[in-house]
């Protein structure tokens, strides 16, 4: 027994030893193409990238303009907009930064939404054209120009819509729609509680909650009364006058951005066969409590087996045909992207740290000159 014992230590601390050197080699050798002698661009664009981690290394570049491949359409870039997990990945965090680099980020481009014009095809391309209005989602979104897959999270703009509207849409837009379409399973005539109504993902899905035909109840605060009601919510609760937990309705689904409440609160307001979709912690940005919050969703989903009352919660897929969906939504007029503040490109910075302060009304836009 002392020698079984004896050698499983020694391969415990084998591991360990091992474990620490791979992090050790891993940080040190991390690196990214900004790292290199950067040599002057022949045909120059504008970006905002990101060398070293930290919303204070965001940095307005030149690079050389990408050509489309075959399978890509050339995008001249009007708008974009920044989303918390923007934030999240250049702070870099250390459980993220196996995936994201160790020491400096893999990736050093910034932004996800966009929306824009069609500058060029590669030469297999037959369902987009030069001068179409177009917006999705790309990686280095916040640039004069990015290269998307033609078949991938690139789809024609809404007429109604502006290039700024457009380019608030994608991640917000999706996570609200698969939040409330799949995950929630929403139907016509169900009553529908939205906590955190009047952020970027809340004020998407107080409008598509409604084109489902749900009746909605938003819970946001005193200040963004008028606008969660101006989007379409049947019944507005003020969470700085009351505690939604703490009335008599009951609903079918509790679309929960915030994850302020406990796991028993929650279940108080739902119907025996109700479910909540966590889809948030409370906004952008690093705030008081939010780790808990992270962990509260992770247990209330493992508790919520043992009982009829389900919470879910998902990761939003970047997809063309619910993006399309989007785009119907938005054509019919049924929603109707809100945006809080526009930037420039050189004031990135700002946009960020505004977002980050968790007061964001809708969405925050980059356009770009």
């Amino acid at each position: 027994m002392k020698r079984v014992i004896k050698w499983t230590i020694r391969l415990i601390l084998l591991a360990l030893l091992g474990l620490a050197s791979w992090l050790f080699c891993a940080y040190w050798t991390s690196t990214n193409d900004r790292d290199q002698s950067a040599v002057a661009p022949t045909n120059p664009m504008k970006a905002i990238v990101s060398c070293e981690y930290g919303a204070a290394n965001l940095q307005l570049r030149e690079l050389e303009k990408p050509a489309p491949l075959d399978n890509e359409v050339l995008v001249r870039v009007r708008a974009a907009s920044i989303n918390p997990v923007d934030g999240h990945m250049i702070r870099g965090s250390w459980l993220m930064r196996p995936m994201s680099g160790m020491r400096k980020p893999k990736n050093t481009r910034f932004g996800t939404d966009f929306s824009g014009i069609v500058e060029a095809v590669g030469k297999d391309i037959t369902n987009f054209k030069p001068s179409d209005e177009v917006f999705g989602a790309k990686n280095g979104a916040v640039a004069h120009y990015v290269c998307v897959k033609a078949d991938r999270a690139v789809v024609m703009k809404p007429t109604n819509i502006t290039f700024e509207q457009a380019g608030s849409v994608a991640v917000a837009g999706l996570t609200a729609l698969q939040g409330l379409r799949d995950k929630g399973q929403i139907q016509a005539g169900q009553k529908v509680l939205i906590n955190g109504a009047s952020g970027g993902v809340g004020t998407f899905a107080v409008q598509i909650a409604k084109a489902f035909g749900a009746e909605v109840t938003a819970v946001c605060s005193t200040r963004n009364i008028d606008l969660v009601k101006s989007i379409g919510a049947d019944r507005i609760i003020d969470y700085t006058k009351e505690d939604f937990t703490k009335t008599d309705q009951r609903y079918d689904m509790i679309y929960d951005l915030v994850g302020n409440h406990s796991f028993s609160e929650r279940r108080n307001i739902l119907k025996p066969n109700g479910i909540c979709v966590l889809a948030g912690v409370g906004g952008a940005g690093l705030h008081p409590g939010m780790w808990g919050r992270v962990l509260g969703n992770f247990a209330t989903v493992f508790k919520s087996k043992f009982t009829s009352q389900k919470f879910v919660t998902y990761i939003a897929k970047l997809t063309k045909d619910d993006l399309n969906v989007l785009r119907d939504l938005m054509q019919s007029g049924k929603v109707a992207p809100v945006i809080d503040r526009t930037y420039k490109m050189s004031e990135t910075q700002a946009a960020l740290r505004y977002l980050e302060e968790g007061h964001a009304r809708g969405k925050v836009v980059i356009v770009i000159e």
